[in-house]
């Protein structure tokens, strides 16, 4: 059996190492513009441009216009009809306007314009703080929760700060991510992302559970065992359950990814990434911050040989 939370030294460097570029670009990025992360016009304001062709065209060619000419925050999609586009950007002005007028009627001929407004943020501040304080709130109760669903076992809280722990290790790999992306292709943060953010939370914590569950039930079955030995058994057990079922979540979203075009890029990315992280973390993370707790040793030692006992029951 492989011995998995003996080599917690190596999984949290790993996991260091995946977390430490996006909390260095959240300073650097406060510190030069005044926020942490960069965000999108969702949760700036911009503009909001609706033009239709006299022929049917794809949203992404008419983006590449607004990208080629240097504005790579434009999303854009259809509406009404396949004719119809609606794009949004950062301000513009009527120069600026013009200029792209120039590009798309050289592109795709000429257009009507049904719309052209400035418009104020759809996400601003008070529903981001909104936002925060409800993953904090959520965060209170998955503690309690799984504290209260495991209280027959030593240290039910254990159980529940480790999850814990684990959901914010997906969320800072998230970041990181998003942090290398916006230095190499101007990626920002937009709606898309924290609903990415909020849904790897829930897988995150939903392969966690599993993996403690299978914990509680071995530690029932195998009571003369060191906890370490019973947690490294659990994850054995649970291990090829839990990458099955997120390499078929996987599968879609990479199609999509792929196929989904432009829009669709940023948000399929981060949770690709996120949902990455969170088997990650539930198996790597979560399950050895409970040996290290129990061992009071955060680090262990990895080259310590075992006991005659745990020997014999690895075998």
């Amino acid at each position: 059996m492989f011995r998995l939370v003996q080599r917690r030294k190596l999984w949290f460097l790993i996991s260091s190492l995946a977390i430490l570029p996006g909390i260095l670009f959240m300073i650097w990025h406060m510190i030069t513009v005044g926020t942490p992360l960069p965000l999108s016009i969702d949760y700036t304001g911009g503009t909001q441009w609706e033009i239709r062709f006299s022929e049917a065209v794809q949203p992404t060619e008419v983006r590449a216009v607004f990208v080629e000419s240097g504005y790579t925050d434009t999303t854009a999609f259809h509406v009404e009809d396949d004719r119809t586009v609606q794009l949004k950007l950062k301000t513009i002005d009527t120069q600026e306007k013009e200029m792209l007028e120039s590009a798309i009627v050289e592109r795709f001929g000429s257009f009507d314009e049904r719309s052209f407004r400035s418009i104020g943020p759809a996400i601003g501040a008070d529903v981001s703080r909104a936002a925060l304080l409800a993953v904090m709130a959520a965060s209170v109760l998955i503690l309690i929760y799984i504290a209260f669903a495991f209280r027959e076992v030593p240290h039910p809280f254990r159980y529940g700060t480790a999850a814990i722990i684990a959901l914010i290790h997906d969320v800072l790999v998230m970041i990181s991510f998003l942090s290398i992306m916006n230095i190499v292709a101007g990626w920002e943060i937009d709606a898309l992302f924290l609903t990415a953010a909020l849904t790897v939370i829930g897988f995150s914590v939903n392969d966690t559970i599993v993996i403690f569950d299978r914990i509680r039930e071995n530690l029932r079955r195998y009571k003369g065992d060191r906890f370490a030995v019973v947690t490294n058994r659990s994850l054995v057990e649970t291990m090829q359950r839990s990458i099955s079922t997120q390499v078929t979540a996987l599968l879609v979203l990479a199609s999509i990814l792929i196929f989904g075009g432009a829009t669709l890029q940023i948000f399929m990315a981060s949770l690709i990434v996120g949902m990455v992280s969170g088997t990650y973390s539930s198996i790597f993370v979560a399950a050895p911050i409970l040996v290290a707790w129990d061992e009071h040793s955060l680090l262990g030692a990895s080259d310590r040989r075992p006991a005659a006992k745990e020997r014999t029951a690895l075998a």
